[in-house]
């Protein structure tokens, strides 16, 4: 019990860093994707340094869900990580709303760019979420001394790619903490299902190409 009460405390800790520091990278960017990249990806190679020896640092359900998958953690444990995801995310969305007031939330809020329609932001973010989900099969299946730079480099690159088009969320509670505490939940249901999808994806094209 104690093992997995550490696993769920690693996965709000670092989903707080993730959504926290990326989303006060949004908030000082102006706008610079690059910086807006960059904040994502290096707050989850930081969290994954900090907390991956105790939960793996999926802090993303996406990513749960394709390790579930692949036999690598139970159905018990995909409920625990993914509540104590959730609560890492209202947590770090909580403390942009006392730094910056709701207002300062909404800015984090994602939504569709660039004059994309519902199933394009809805395809965009399942495949972005399988590559996502291919990266770390992949660099976590050998000795993976270069996966956390390979993970972190990787959701900097998703970001680069597709925060005009659809804010490059492809993780459930990157969208629903700030989506809960703006009270706006825009299209919520499509940051929550595709990823979903590009988990299974990612799950399965990497099985028939690297491991058949």
């Amino acid at each position: 019990m104690a093992g997995s009460l550490n696993k769920y405390l690693a996965e709000l800790l670092g989903t707080f860093v993730l959504i926290g520091v990326g989303s006060m990278a949004i908030l000082s960017a102006g706008g610079n994707i690059v910086a807006i990249a960059f904040g994502f990806g290096l707050a989850l190679l930081a969290a994954i340094y900090m907390f991956g020896s105790v939960s793996g640092a999926h802090v993303n359900p996406a990513v749960t869900f394709a390790m579930m998958l692949r036999g690598q953690i139970s159905g018990s444990d995909l409920v625990g990580y993914v509540i104590a995801q959730l609560a890492g995310a209202l947590l770090a969305s909580g403390l942009v709303a006392a730094v910056a007031g709701v207002g300062g939330v909404e800015d984090t809020v994602v939504g569709a760019g660039g004059g994309i329609d519902i199933l394009e932001l809805f395809i965009l973010e399942a495949i972005l979420t399988a590559l996502l989900v291919i990266v770390i099969i992949r660099t976590t299946s050998g000795e993976g001394r270069a996966a956390p730079l390979a993970i972190g480099m990787a959701l900097a690159l998703i970001h680069l790619a597709a925060v005009p088009l659809t804010g490059a969320s492809v993780n459930p509670v990157r969208s629903l903490g700030p989506a809960i505490i703006a009270a706006d939940f825009t299209d919520v249901w499509v940051y929550i299902l595709a990823p979903a999808v590009g988990a299974i994806v990612g799950v399965y094209v990497d099985k028939f190409v690297n491991e058949s």
